[in-house]
């Protein structure tokens, strides 16, 4: 499975408990089916990939050679959405754990005066303080009401959780407050970010809104009405890198965590595995044999396949495939 054009994984779906499938986003309007109105939850499932990104980059070569417009292939390149950057581990104070977050923009790591995880994420559990456990919850139940097209499209709703817990700057030893938010998703990068709110805009508004201080990094670059998401600046405020730009200074952080064993470079794409997996008794791939848990194609002399007779058709009660009533 690690090697399949098409594979199993588990990933976050709009599961429908009372159509008993899973929706595609523009299926959900305001957290409920647009056929029929019942409510949709995200939920994890076993769901069918196909692994298209790693032909990302053919992808990206194969456009020098078709006849596209420059418009039409400008809107390509930005579905790949092809970045340099780097992986850099934060580890949770009092915690064994480490949250891993893909930036673009090492240069800005003394910046970082908040982390936000998406709501699912795995840590999320088990970082959450005991004081914030009833508000995490209700957070995250609100979140689940939402669809993916929602929580990115609406950017000027801010909302978000504070976990009480704090992740440190690997640099400057400095503590960070981590928080959820729904516009970090599990599904892109990490499901993590280091927020730069004097660099980003996003973050300047999350930060403005929820009364978290903002450190300058980049001098007269930053007026603190709006975030500047500059790369010609001088740095200031960041210890080994004062008086650098930020251009020079992106290589250099990016050599500074691999010396110190808490990144690696990284090369990203926005573009994701294609899922295709509907909880039907037709869903595809069709068809397929489990032996001892490993998906096998039929063998072509077995076909046709002759459907056991069912006398329910819908699915069990966490989505898995028809069952006998």
């Amino acid at each position: 499975m690690e090697y399949r054009l098409a594979y199993l994984a588990y990933a976050e779906v709009n599961w429908c408990p009372a159509l008993g499938t899973v929706l595609a986003n523009d299926e959900v309007i305001n957290g409920v089916s647009e056929r029929g109105g019942h409510p949709v939850i995200k939920k994890k499932m076993r769901q069918w990939f196909l692994r298209i990104t790693e032909y990302a980059d053919r992808l990206l070569e194969g456009l020098e050679s078709v006849q596209f417009s420059e418009a039409m292939k400008d809107m390509q390149r930005n579905w790949i959405g092809k970045s340099q950057g780097a992986e850099i581990k934060f580890n949770v104070a009092g915690s064994l754990d480490n949250i891993v977050v893909y930036t673009t923009r090492p240069d800005t790591i003394f910046g970082v005066d908040f982390m936000v995880l998406a709501p699912e994420h795995e840590l999320v559990d088990g970082i959450t303080t005991p004081e914030q456990s009833q508000a995490i919850s209700d957070y995250r139940e609100y979140v689940q009401s939402r669809s993916e097209r929602e929580r990115m499209a609406e950017v000027k709703q801010i909302t978000g959780c504070f976990t009480g817990a704090y992740a440190v700057n690997p640099f400057d030893g400095r503590k960070i407050p981590i928080w959820i938010s729904e516009y970090v998703l599990a599904g892109y990068g990490t499901g993590a970010i280091m927020a730069v709110p004097c660099g980003d805009a996003r973050d300047f508004g999350f930060a403005k809104h929820f009364n978290i201080p903002i450190t300058n990094i980049i001098g007269d670059a930053f007026n603190g009405e709006e975030a500047n998401p500059t790369k010609d600046a001088i740095l200031q405020n960041s210890d080994f890198l004062n008086g650098k730009p930020m251009r020079e200074a992106m290589d250099l952080v990016a050599d500074k965590i691999e010396q110190l064993g808490i990144g690696k470079r990284q090369i990203n794409y926005k573009m994701r595995d294609a899922g295709f997996s509907r909880q039907r008794y037709w869903g595809e791939p069709f068809p397929i044999v489990f032996r001892n848990g490993v998906p096998e194609a039929m063998d072509f002399a077995d076909l046709p396949l002759e459907l056991p007779h069912v006398e329910n058709y819908r699915p069990g009660e966490e989505g898995e495939g028809p069952w006998r009533m």
